[in-house]
């Protein structure tokens, strides 16, 4: 069982770019009875990997920016393992219901998107953002096609990955859902290099909040994160190969549905068990 739920995060991970993580947490509560820090610990390892598997493709095809991954993954990898702290310090109910509601919300933005923007939907297909989409950046590419690193852009990228860390360290949750529209909105990028980069985020600061974890948990159970991580290898393999062919609208919202729909069952069987 816990190979399929690797599956499951590494296809997710390799069909969008993101939200293998926000499945992960549930999927280890309710099909193997873990705690929920466990669970959190376990995918934070887990999604980690994948997105490091993932990275090492993006780099083949120079899709990675690497200013602003190194800036936001920074930012984030110091303030995951203060997320991992806080969330072993709060009551297992309540670290369960603001998982839950954080992936309600993200299930809501996921339906929002499909329906309002379907062509942001096609993230792993996207070419060049259209006129419609653009937004003037806070940074700037330079005639050298470099990043232009005033303040304000180090600022907005390292504020967005203290944002990503806390939430990584409290809930296992790679960020990927945070990290592709910030990096649209706040530099000059393709919706493919948003996504790449992405990956490239998401294994920095989930290794960082596993790292915190494996601390804290010296009896870590390795041969359960192997076989996650396994399943995540694979799944991430077949995702790449039919996102191209699948990736749109539709798909967004089943995940959308899919992400509700597993929150609250995991939250009704730990609150009415």
């Amino acid at each position: 069982m816990s190979v399929v739920i690797g599956l499951l995060i590494g296809a997710v991970l390799g069909l969008t770019g993101a939200g293998g993580s926000i499945f992960a947490v549930p999927l280890l509560i309710l099909l193997l009875d873990l705690p929920i820090n466990d669970a959190v610990g376990i995918a934070l390892g887990a999604v980690a990997v994948s997105a490091l598997i993932g990275t090492i493709s993006n780099w083949r095809a120079k899709y990675i920016l690497w200013v602003p991954a190194l800036t936001l993954g920074l930012g984030g990898a110091f303030v995951a393992p203060v997320g991992k702290y806080l969330g072993s310090q709060l009551p297992e109910a309540i670290l369960l219901l603001g998982f839950c509601a954080l992936a309600f919300g993200i299930a809501a933005i996921m339906w929002r998107q499909a329906v309002s923007a379907p062509e942001r939907a096609s993230v792993v297909r996207s070419s060049q953002l259209s006129e419609d989409d653009y937004r003037v950046p806070i940074c700037r590419f330079t005639q050298s096609e470099q990043f232009d690193l005033s303040s304000k852009c180090v600022a907005a990228l390292i504020s967005c990955g203290f944002v990503v860390g806390l939430l990584s360290g409290l809930f296992g949750v790679g960020g990927g859902f945070l990290i592709v529209p910030a990096l649209l909105y706040i530099t000059q990028v393709s919706m493919r290099q948003a996504v790449a980069t992405s990956l490239l985020i998401i294994s920095v600061v989930g290794s960082s909040g596993f790292a915190s974890f494996v601390v804290a948990n010296p009896q870590l159970d390795w041969v359960l994160l192997l076989k996650v991580c396994a399943g995540g290898l694979i799944g991430m393999s077949v995702g790449r190969l039919v996102a191209d062919n699948i990736a749109g609208a539709q798909l967004q919202k089943m995940f959308s549905l899919s992400l509700a729909a597993i929150a609250a069952l995991t939250l009704f069987s730990q609150l009415y068990s």
